[in-house]
């Protein structure tokens, strides 16, 4: 901060104090910005296994209540046991859902849906294992 010299006049900071306090704000940033990153991939995985569990969910509340499953995710909206197909956190589209069909050969519709995102989450297995 600045202070008065003894004519009045006031005096500004020294480029000294400056690069002190930036190099304490960059000493903070350096802490601060891979612990907010990790947070934010933590939290896309969170609404990753959520989706999930929503998808495995209605397609087990359709297979129970018609005795087969859905041929699309889209019908599950038509039917509303969903109000949308969520979007992918990782992929970023609702589109890139990996449906696993039946083993029936009379009834080949969606048992399971997997991520069709690329990579690995924070525990070390891949996406579109989970």
């Amino acid at each position: 901060m600045g202070y008065r010299t003894v004519t009045g006049r006031h005096r500004g900071f020294t480029l000294i104090e400056l690069l002190v306090v930036m190099s304490i704000i960059a000493t903070l940033l350096t802490v601060a910005v891979p612990r907010y990153l990790r947070s934010i991939e933590r939290s896309k995985e969170a609404v990753l296994q959520q989706d999930l569990a929503a998808l495995r969910e209605s397609i087990d509340k359709y297979y129970g209540d018609t005795g087969k499953y859905p041929q699309t995710l889209t019908a599950l909206v038509e039917r509303r046991y969903l109000r949308s197909i969520p979007v992918d956190p990782i992929a970023k589209a609702a589109d890139k859902w990996v449906l696993v069909n039946s083993d029936d050969p009379e009834d080949g519709g969606v048992k399971d849906v997997k991520s069709g995102a690329e990579g690995v989450g924070e525990s070390g297995v891949a996406y579109g294992a989970w």
